[in-house]
Formats: structure tokens, sequence, C-alpha cells
């Protein structure tokens, strides 16, 4: 049965409905602007007050009735963009609603935009999808790791092998709740030393963890963190006992692989964290449908102000 088909009704969001909400630019600049400065009202330092916010005419500003100017996009991956501001909402909305990705080339096609305009607008809304300060806090925890991109030297298959022959391809740890969020993290190998700190960071202590047999998992059970560490055999061609199983994240690995592969083709090292983000973010959203728009617009406006020194206001009169 086709996904889209098992979104319960309420979770639906259509390419109609999205397009009845956010018709052009002028109203895609007032959704940002409420999520800001909600119900149009900020305080104005310069008033020394809350002033009620007002349209600045042919410009992406407002204004409080004093005449100083508000730019409800400084700040943001918008603030710089001569992109109108609808391709980007509609880059957003098509982002959150598939499973694999969508690629630059796509959005150039149904937009009109440059590919390298549309590989930048994915890059920057990458760049909104990280999620550093999450923790498992799940009591039942699966670990793996795998390696993405390169070719297997004299090998065939997909999944890249434990050792030396992965110099070409990136390693990538990867934690998860059996039924909750997952954590997919690039690192530099996996050694020991490199991968227990990443367990320990984002691992709630206490918790039952699942991995497989390989070496650099020794040290789970004898943790101070007071894991509870079972093993699965792959070795021996065992995948499954009782409860004893990594398939919940080998899903996500292969929900990756699959994205990579055959809508992306290839995603360098540099970037490729930012692309495990853009899956994670989805997959934690999963029960959501196709409403993860809503929440990818919703981080447009709270990185906006972690950053303090973004120019939010203008003392300029209108």
């Amino acid at each position: 049965m086709n996904r889209r088909q098992t979104i319960p009704k309420h979770l639906r969001y259509t390419i109609d409905d999205f397009r009845r909400d956010y018709p052009n630019d002028d109203v895609c600049l007032e959704a940002i602007k409420e999520q800001r400065y909600p119900s149009g009202v900020t305080y104005c330092s310069d008033c020394g007050q809350e002033r009620k916010l007002y349209r600045v005419s042919g410009r992406t500003a407002y204004a409080c009735e004093a005449g100083h100017q508000f730019y409800p996009l400084a700040g943001t991956i918008f603030e710089k963009s001569t992109t109108a501001l609808h391709i980007w909402f509609y880059a957003m909305y098509q982002m959150g609603s598939t499973r694999c990705g969508i690629s630059a080339k796509q959005i150039q096609r149904e937009t009109g935009v440059t590919y390298k305009t549309a590989w930048r607008m994915f890059r920057q809304i990458r760049s909104l999808l990280s999620e550093p300060d999450m923790q498992l806090e799940g009591s039942t925890v699966e670990i793996d790791e795998t390696y993405v991109g390169g070719k297997r030297k004299n090998r065939h298959g997909s999944r890249g092998m434990r050792g030396r022959d992965n110099d070409e391809k990136t390693p990538v740890l990867g934690m998860v709740e059996r039924g909750g969020r997952v954590i997919a993290k690039v690192t530099p190998n996996v050694k020991a030393e490199t991968v227990y700190p990443i367990i320990q960071e984002f691992v709630m202590p206490q918790s039952q963890v699942f991995t497989d047999e390989y070496s650099v998992y020794d040290r789970l059970a004898t943790s101070e963190n007071g894991y509870q560490h079972r093993r699965i055999k792959h070795a021996e061609k065992v995948y499954v006992m009782g409860d004893v199983h990594t398939q919940t994240i080998e899903g996500f690995w292969s929900l990756v692989k699959r994205g990579i592969g055959g809508v992306y083709h290839s995603v360098g090292k540099n970037y490729l964290q930012t692309y495990l983000d853009e899956y994670a973010f989805r997959y934690n959203r999963r029960e959501q449908g196709n409403l993860i728009f809503a929440a990818i617009l919703a981080r447009v406006s709270a990185r906006a102000c972690e950053k303090p020194s973004a120019p939010i206001a203008e003392n300029q009169p209108a």
C-alpha cells in the first residue's frame, strides 16, 4: 500500500492545502512575522513599550506607530536571498512531505530557479534541522554503525565492511529508541575511543542497549552508565532472537541509503551530516504525516532567535 494512503486524514497536508495557505510572498512574510512577533505585537526598544506592527508597502518590513522598522527575515535563512519567499516555502513543504528526500534538480524543474539556487536553498534548510541537544530517553536503544559513499574495493553489495578497505567510505554511528527517535552522527572512525563517548553523550544511563557482536561495543557491558547490553550475532547469520535485534536502526540505514543513492546519487563527506540531520528530523516526526512542513517552518524563526547579534529592527522612519 502506498504510504501516503496510510496517513490519517487529520495529518494530511496536500499540495492544494499548501497553495491555498501560502499563495504568494506577502502571505509567507506574514507567516514569518507572526512567528517572530506573535499577534503582530513586539517590544520596541526605541518607543520603550510594546507596539502594534504594520506592513511597510513595497518592503519586507513592518513598522510600529512611531515609524521604527522591523524586519522579520533578519537573521533567517531568507535574509539576503533574492529568491521569492513562496519558492522557499515550497521547497520546505516538499522536503517535509517525502521519506527519501527531494533533489535540487526537481525543485529547479518545478519552480524555474537555477540548479545552483535550488542546491543552496536545500543546504540552508538542512542547516536548520540538526538537534544537537537531543538525548535518547527510551529504555531500549539499538546502536549500529554503517558506511556511506565511496566504493568498496574488490567487493560487491551496498554495505561497507569494517576495516581498512573502507577508506573511501564515511563511517556513521546510529542510535535509535525502539518506537522513538534516532540520532545519526558522522564519525572519523569506528574505534572504541571515538564511538563510546558519543554513546555516553546521547544514550541515557541504565538504558537497555542492543548491538551486534562488533568488538567496539564490548565496553557497554561494563559501562559506568549502567547500560544493560545484549548482542545479536550477525556473523552466525542470526538476525533476530526474541527481542534481541538491531532491525530498527538497520531500517533507518536502509532509508538513508535508498534516499542518497536514488535521489541525491552521491553526497560529499563534508555535507553528509546535514543530510543525516534531514533524514533524522523527518524520522523523528514520522507520526506527524506530512505536517512536518510546519515543524521545518518553525525552525526558521527559532534559529533566528538563537542569534542575538542578528539585526531584527532598524531605526528608520517608514
